[in-house]
């Protein structure tokens, strides 16, 4: 009798067992990528960097060269891989603490130099790995164990929004925002994926994908109402989509100051 498979592992994901919480949706995003780098015929000249966070333990899941870097470092280590293997195809996998926080600089002027690197931004608007701290991009009146009673606005501020923040930069780049919360958004989060690598495999311009993910132990909820969270509250903040290809992008031609056109 023949057999319809319908489900495999992909090549780019080893087989082992995941250190995640329950309900965590970083492994979705974790086969996402193994399934672009499978599909897109890249996982061969491929290398990962994960930095400090529940996602440092990804290079024991991805069957691809992985590297690890210091906390908030990883786009900066990804620079200067991809700098020195320009024909290598570097990607950085980093959290909301991380990425938000203290490697704020880092993606801030990778992106500003337009470094060909691709950057997976996982935001589940808290600290995971540390104990559920108050993160750059926890909500207005969400509880975290620095903030029991809520994000105070007027003292903490607003949650950074990423992928606006990166859009605003004149330099060209791809900047999307998907979310792992359903099976609809998790099939479109893959097409942006995709467009991210192949835009660093044209050699494009940096590209940056972030995705809403949840963190069901830390926000104290079930996975299924930490999925319903990620819509009824981060949505609504984080909007998603794509916010800025590089085909949107009008560079004009660089002049000197005091110079004439």
């Amino acid at each position: 009798m023949a057999v319809n498979k319908i489900f495999e592992r992909p090549v780019a994901m080893r087989e082992n067992i995941t250190h995640y919480c329950p309900g965590c949706t970083h492994g979705v995003i974790h086969r996402l990528v193994a399934e672009v780098l499978d599909e897109e015929g890249l996982r061969e000249k491929t290398c990962g960097v994960a930095p400090v966070g529940c996602s440092v333990l990804m290079y024991n899941y991805m069957n691809c060269d992985f590297l690890e870097a210091a906390h908030g470092r990883a786009s900066a280590f990804a620079t200067g891989l991809k700098r020195i293997s320009p024909e290598m195809i570097v990607f950085s996998y980093q959290g909301d603490g991380d990425l938000a926080s203290i490697g704020t600089n880092e993606i801030l002027h990778a992106a500003n130099r337009g470094e060909k690197i691709t950057v997976i931004f996982v935001n589940n608007a808290i600290y995971g790995m540390t104990g559920g701290q108050m993160a750059p991009t926890t909500l207005p009146n969400q509880v975290t164990t620095t903030c029991p009673f809520g994000r105070d606005t007027e003292t903490a501020g607003w949650p950074i929004r990423i992928r606006e923040l990166l859009s605003s930069l004149r330099t060209p780049a791809y900047i999307a925002r998907g979310s792992a919360h359903s099976p609809q958004w998790i099939i479109r989060t893959k097409k942006y994926i995709r467009k991210a690598f192949k835009y660093q495999e044209e050699n494009r311009c940096f590209s940056l994908v972030e995705v809403l993910s949840n963190c069901p132990t830390n926000w104290g909820m079930t996975p299924n109402e930490s999925t319903e969270w990620i819509a009824d509250n981060m949505i609504p903040y984080f909007p998603l989509g794509e916010l800025k290809t590089p085909e949107e992008v009008d560079v004009p031609t660089q002049t000197m100051i005091g110079k004439d056109n």
